[in-house]
């Protein structure tokens, strides 16, 4: 017997057999099925659902929060193994409508150091630069990385060229 007549003999028998068994009811419910006693029955999901389904990480659509987005970057520069994927980190960082954290930037200096690029290190805080509504947040994070800055021997651009600032 040939494949084909296998096959046609299979998809015959499955049709056969869904016609031998009683159809489950797939119509929608009605107005009084759904609304009883002026109260809505719990048809459908329930908010506890969807909030559940919110959270859902491997979902393309799931918003991430700050937290889970500075884990996750914070993972992602302590794997860095050479300049293209610190510098690929660097730019998917920079992408999002929001300034890394501090711990963050820690983590990229540290990767930036351990492939020894100072020129990315260097840019980094031209980033951070960029991406802050106002010179005092720029100043904030020049402070609370100072000691990250001190200990890995960065300098700025300003302090470099203060003539092309």
């Amino acid at each position: 017997m040939s494949s084909t007549s296998l096959f046609r003999l299979a998809a015959r028998s499955r049709c056969l057999s869904r016609t031998a068994r009683p159809a489950l009811s797939t119509r929608a419910p009605t107005s009084r099925q759904v609304f009883q006693d002026g109260n809505m029955t719990t048809r459908g999901f329930s908010a506890s659902a969807r909030l559940a389904a919110d959270v859902d990480a491997h979902d393309p659509h799931h918003e991430e929060s700050f937290e889970e987005f500075t884990a996750r970057y914070e993972k992602e520069f302590e794997q860095v193994n050479d300049v293209f994927e610190l510098q690929r980190n660097l730019n998917n960082a920079f992408a999002y409508d929001l300034v890394p954290s501090t711990s963050v930037i820690t983590a990229a200096l540290r990767a930036a150091r351990r492939v020894n690029d100072y020129p990315t290190a260097v840019r980094v805080f031209e980033g951070i630069k960029a991406k802050v509504e106002n010179k005092a947040q720029y100043d904030e994070y020049l402070k609370e990385l100072e000691p990250i800055r001190e200990e890995l021997g960065v300098n700025l651009k300003e302090t470099m060229y203060p003539d092309s600032s």
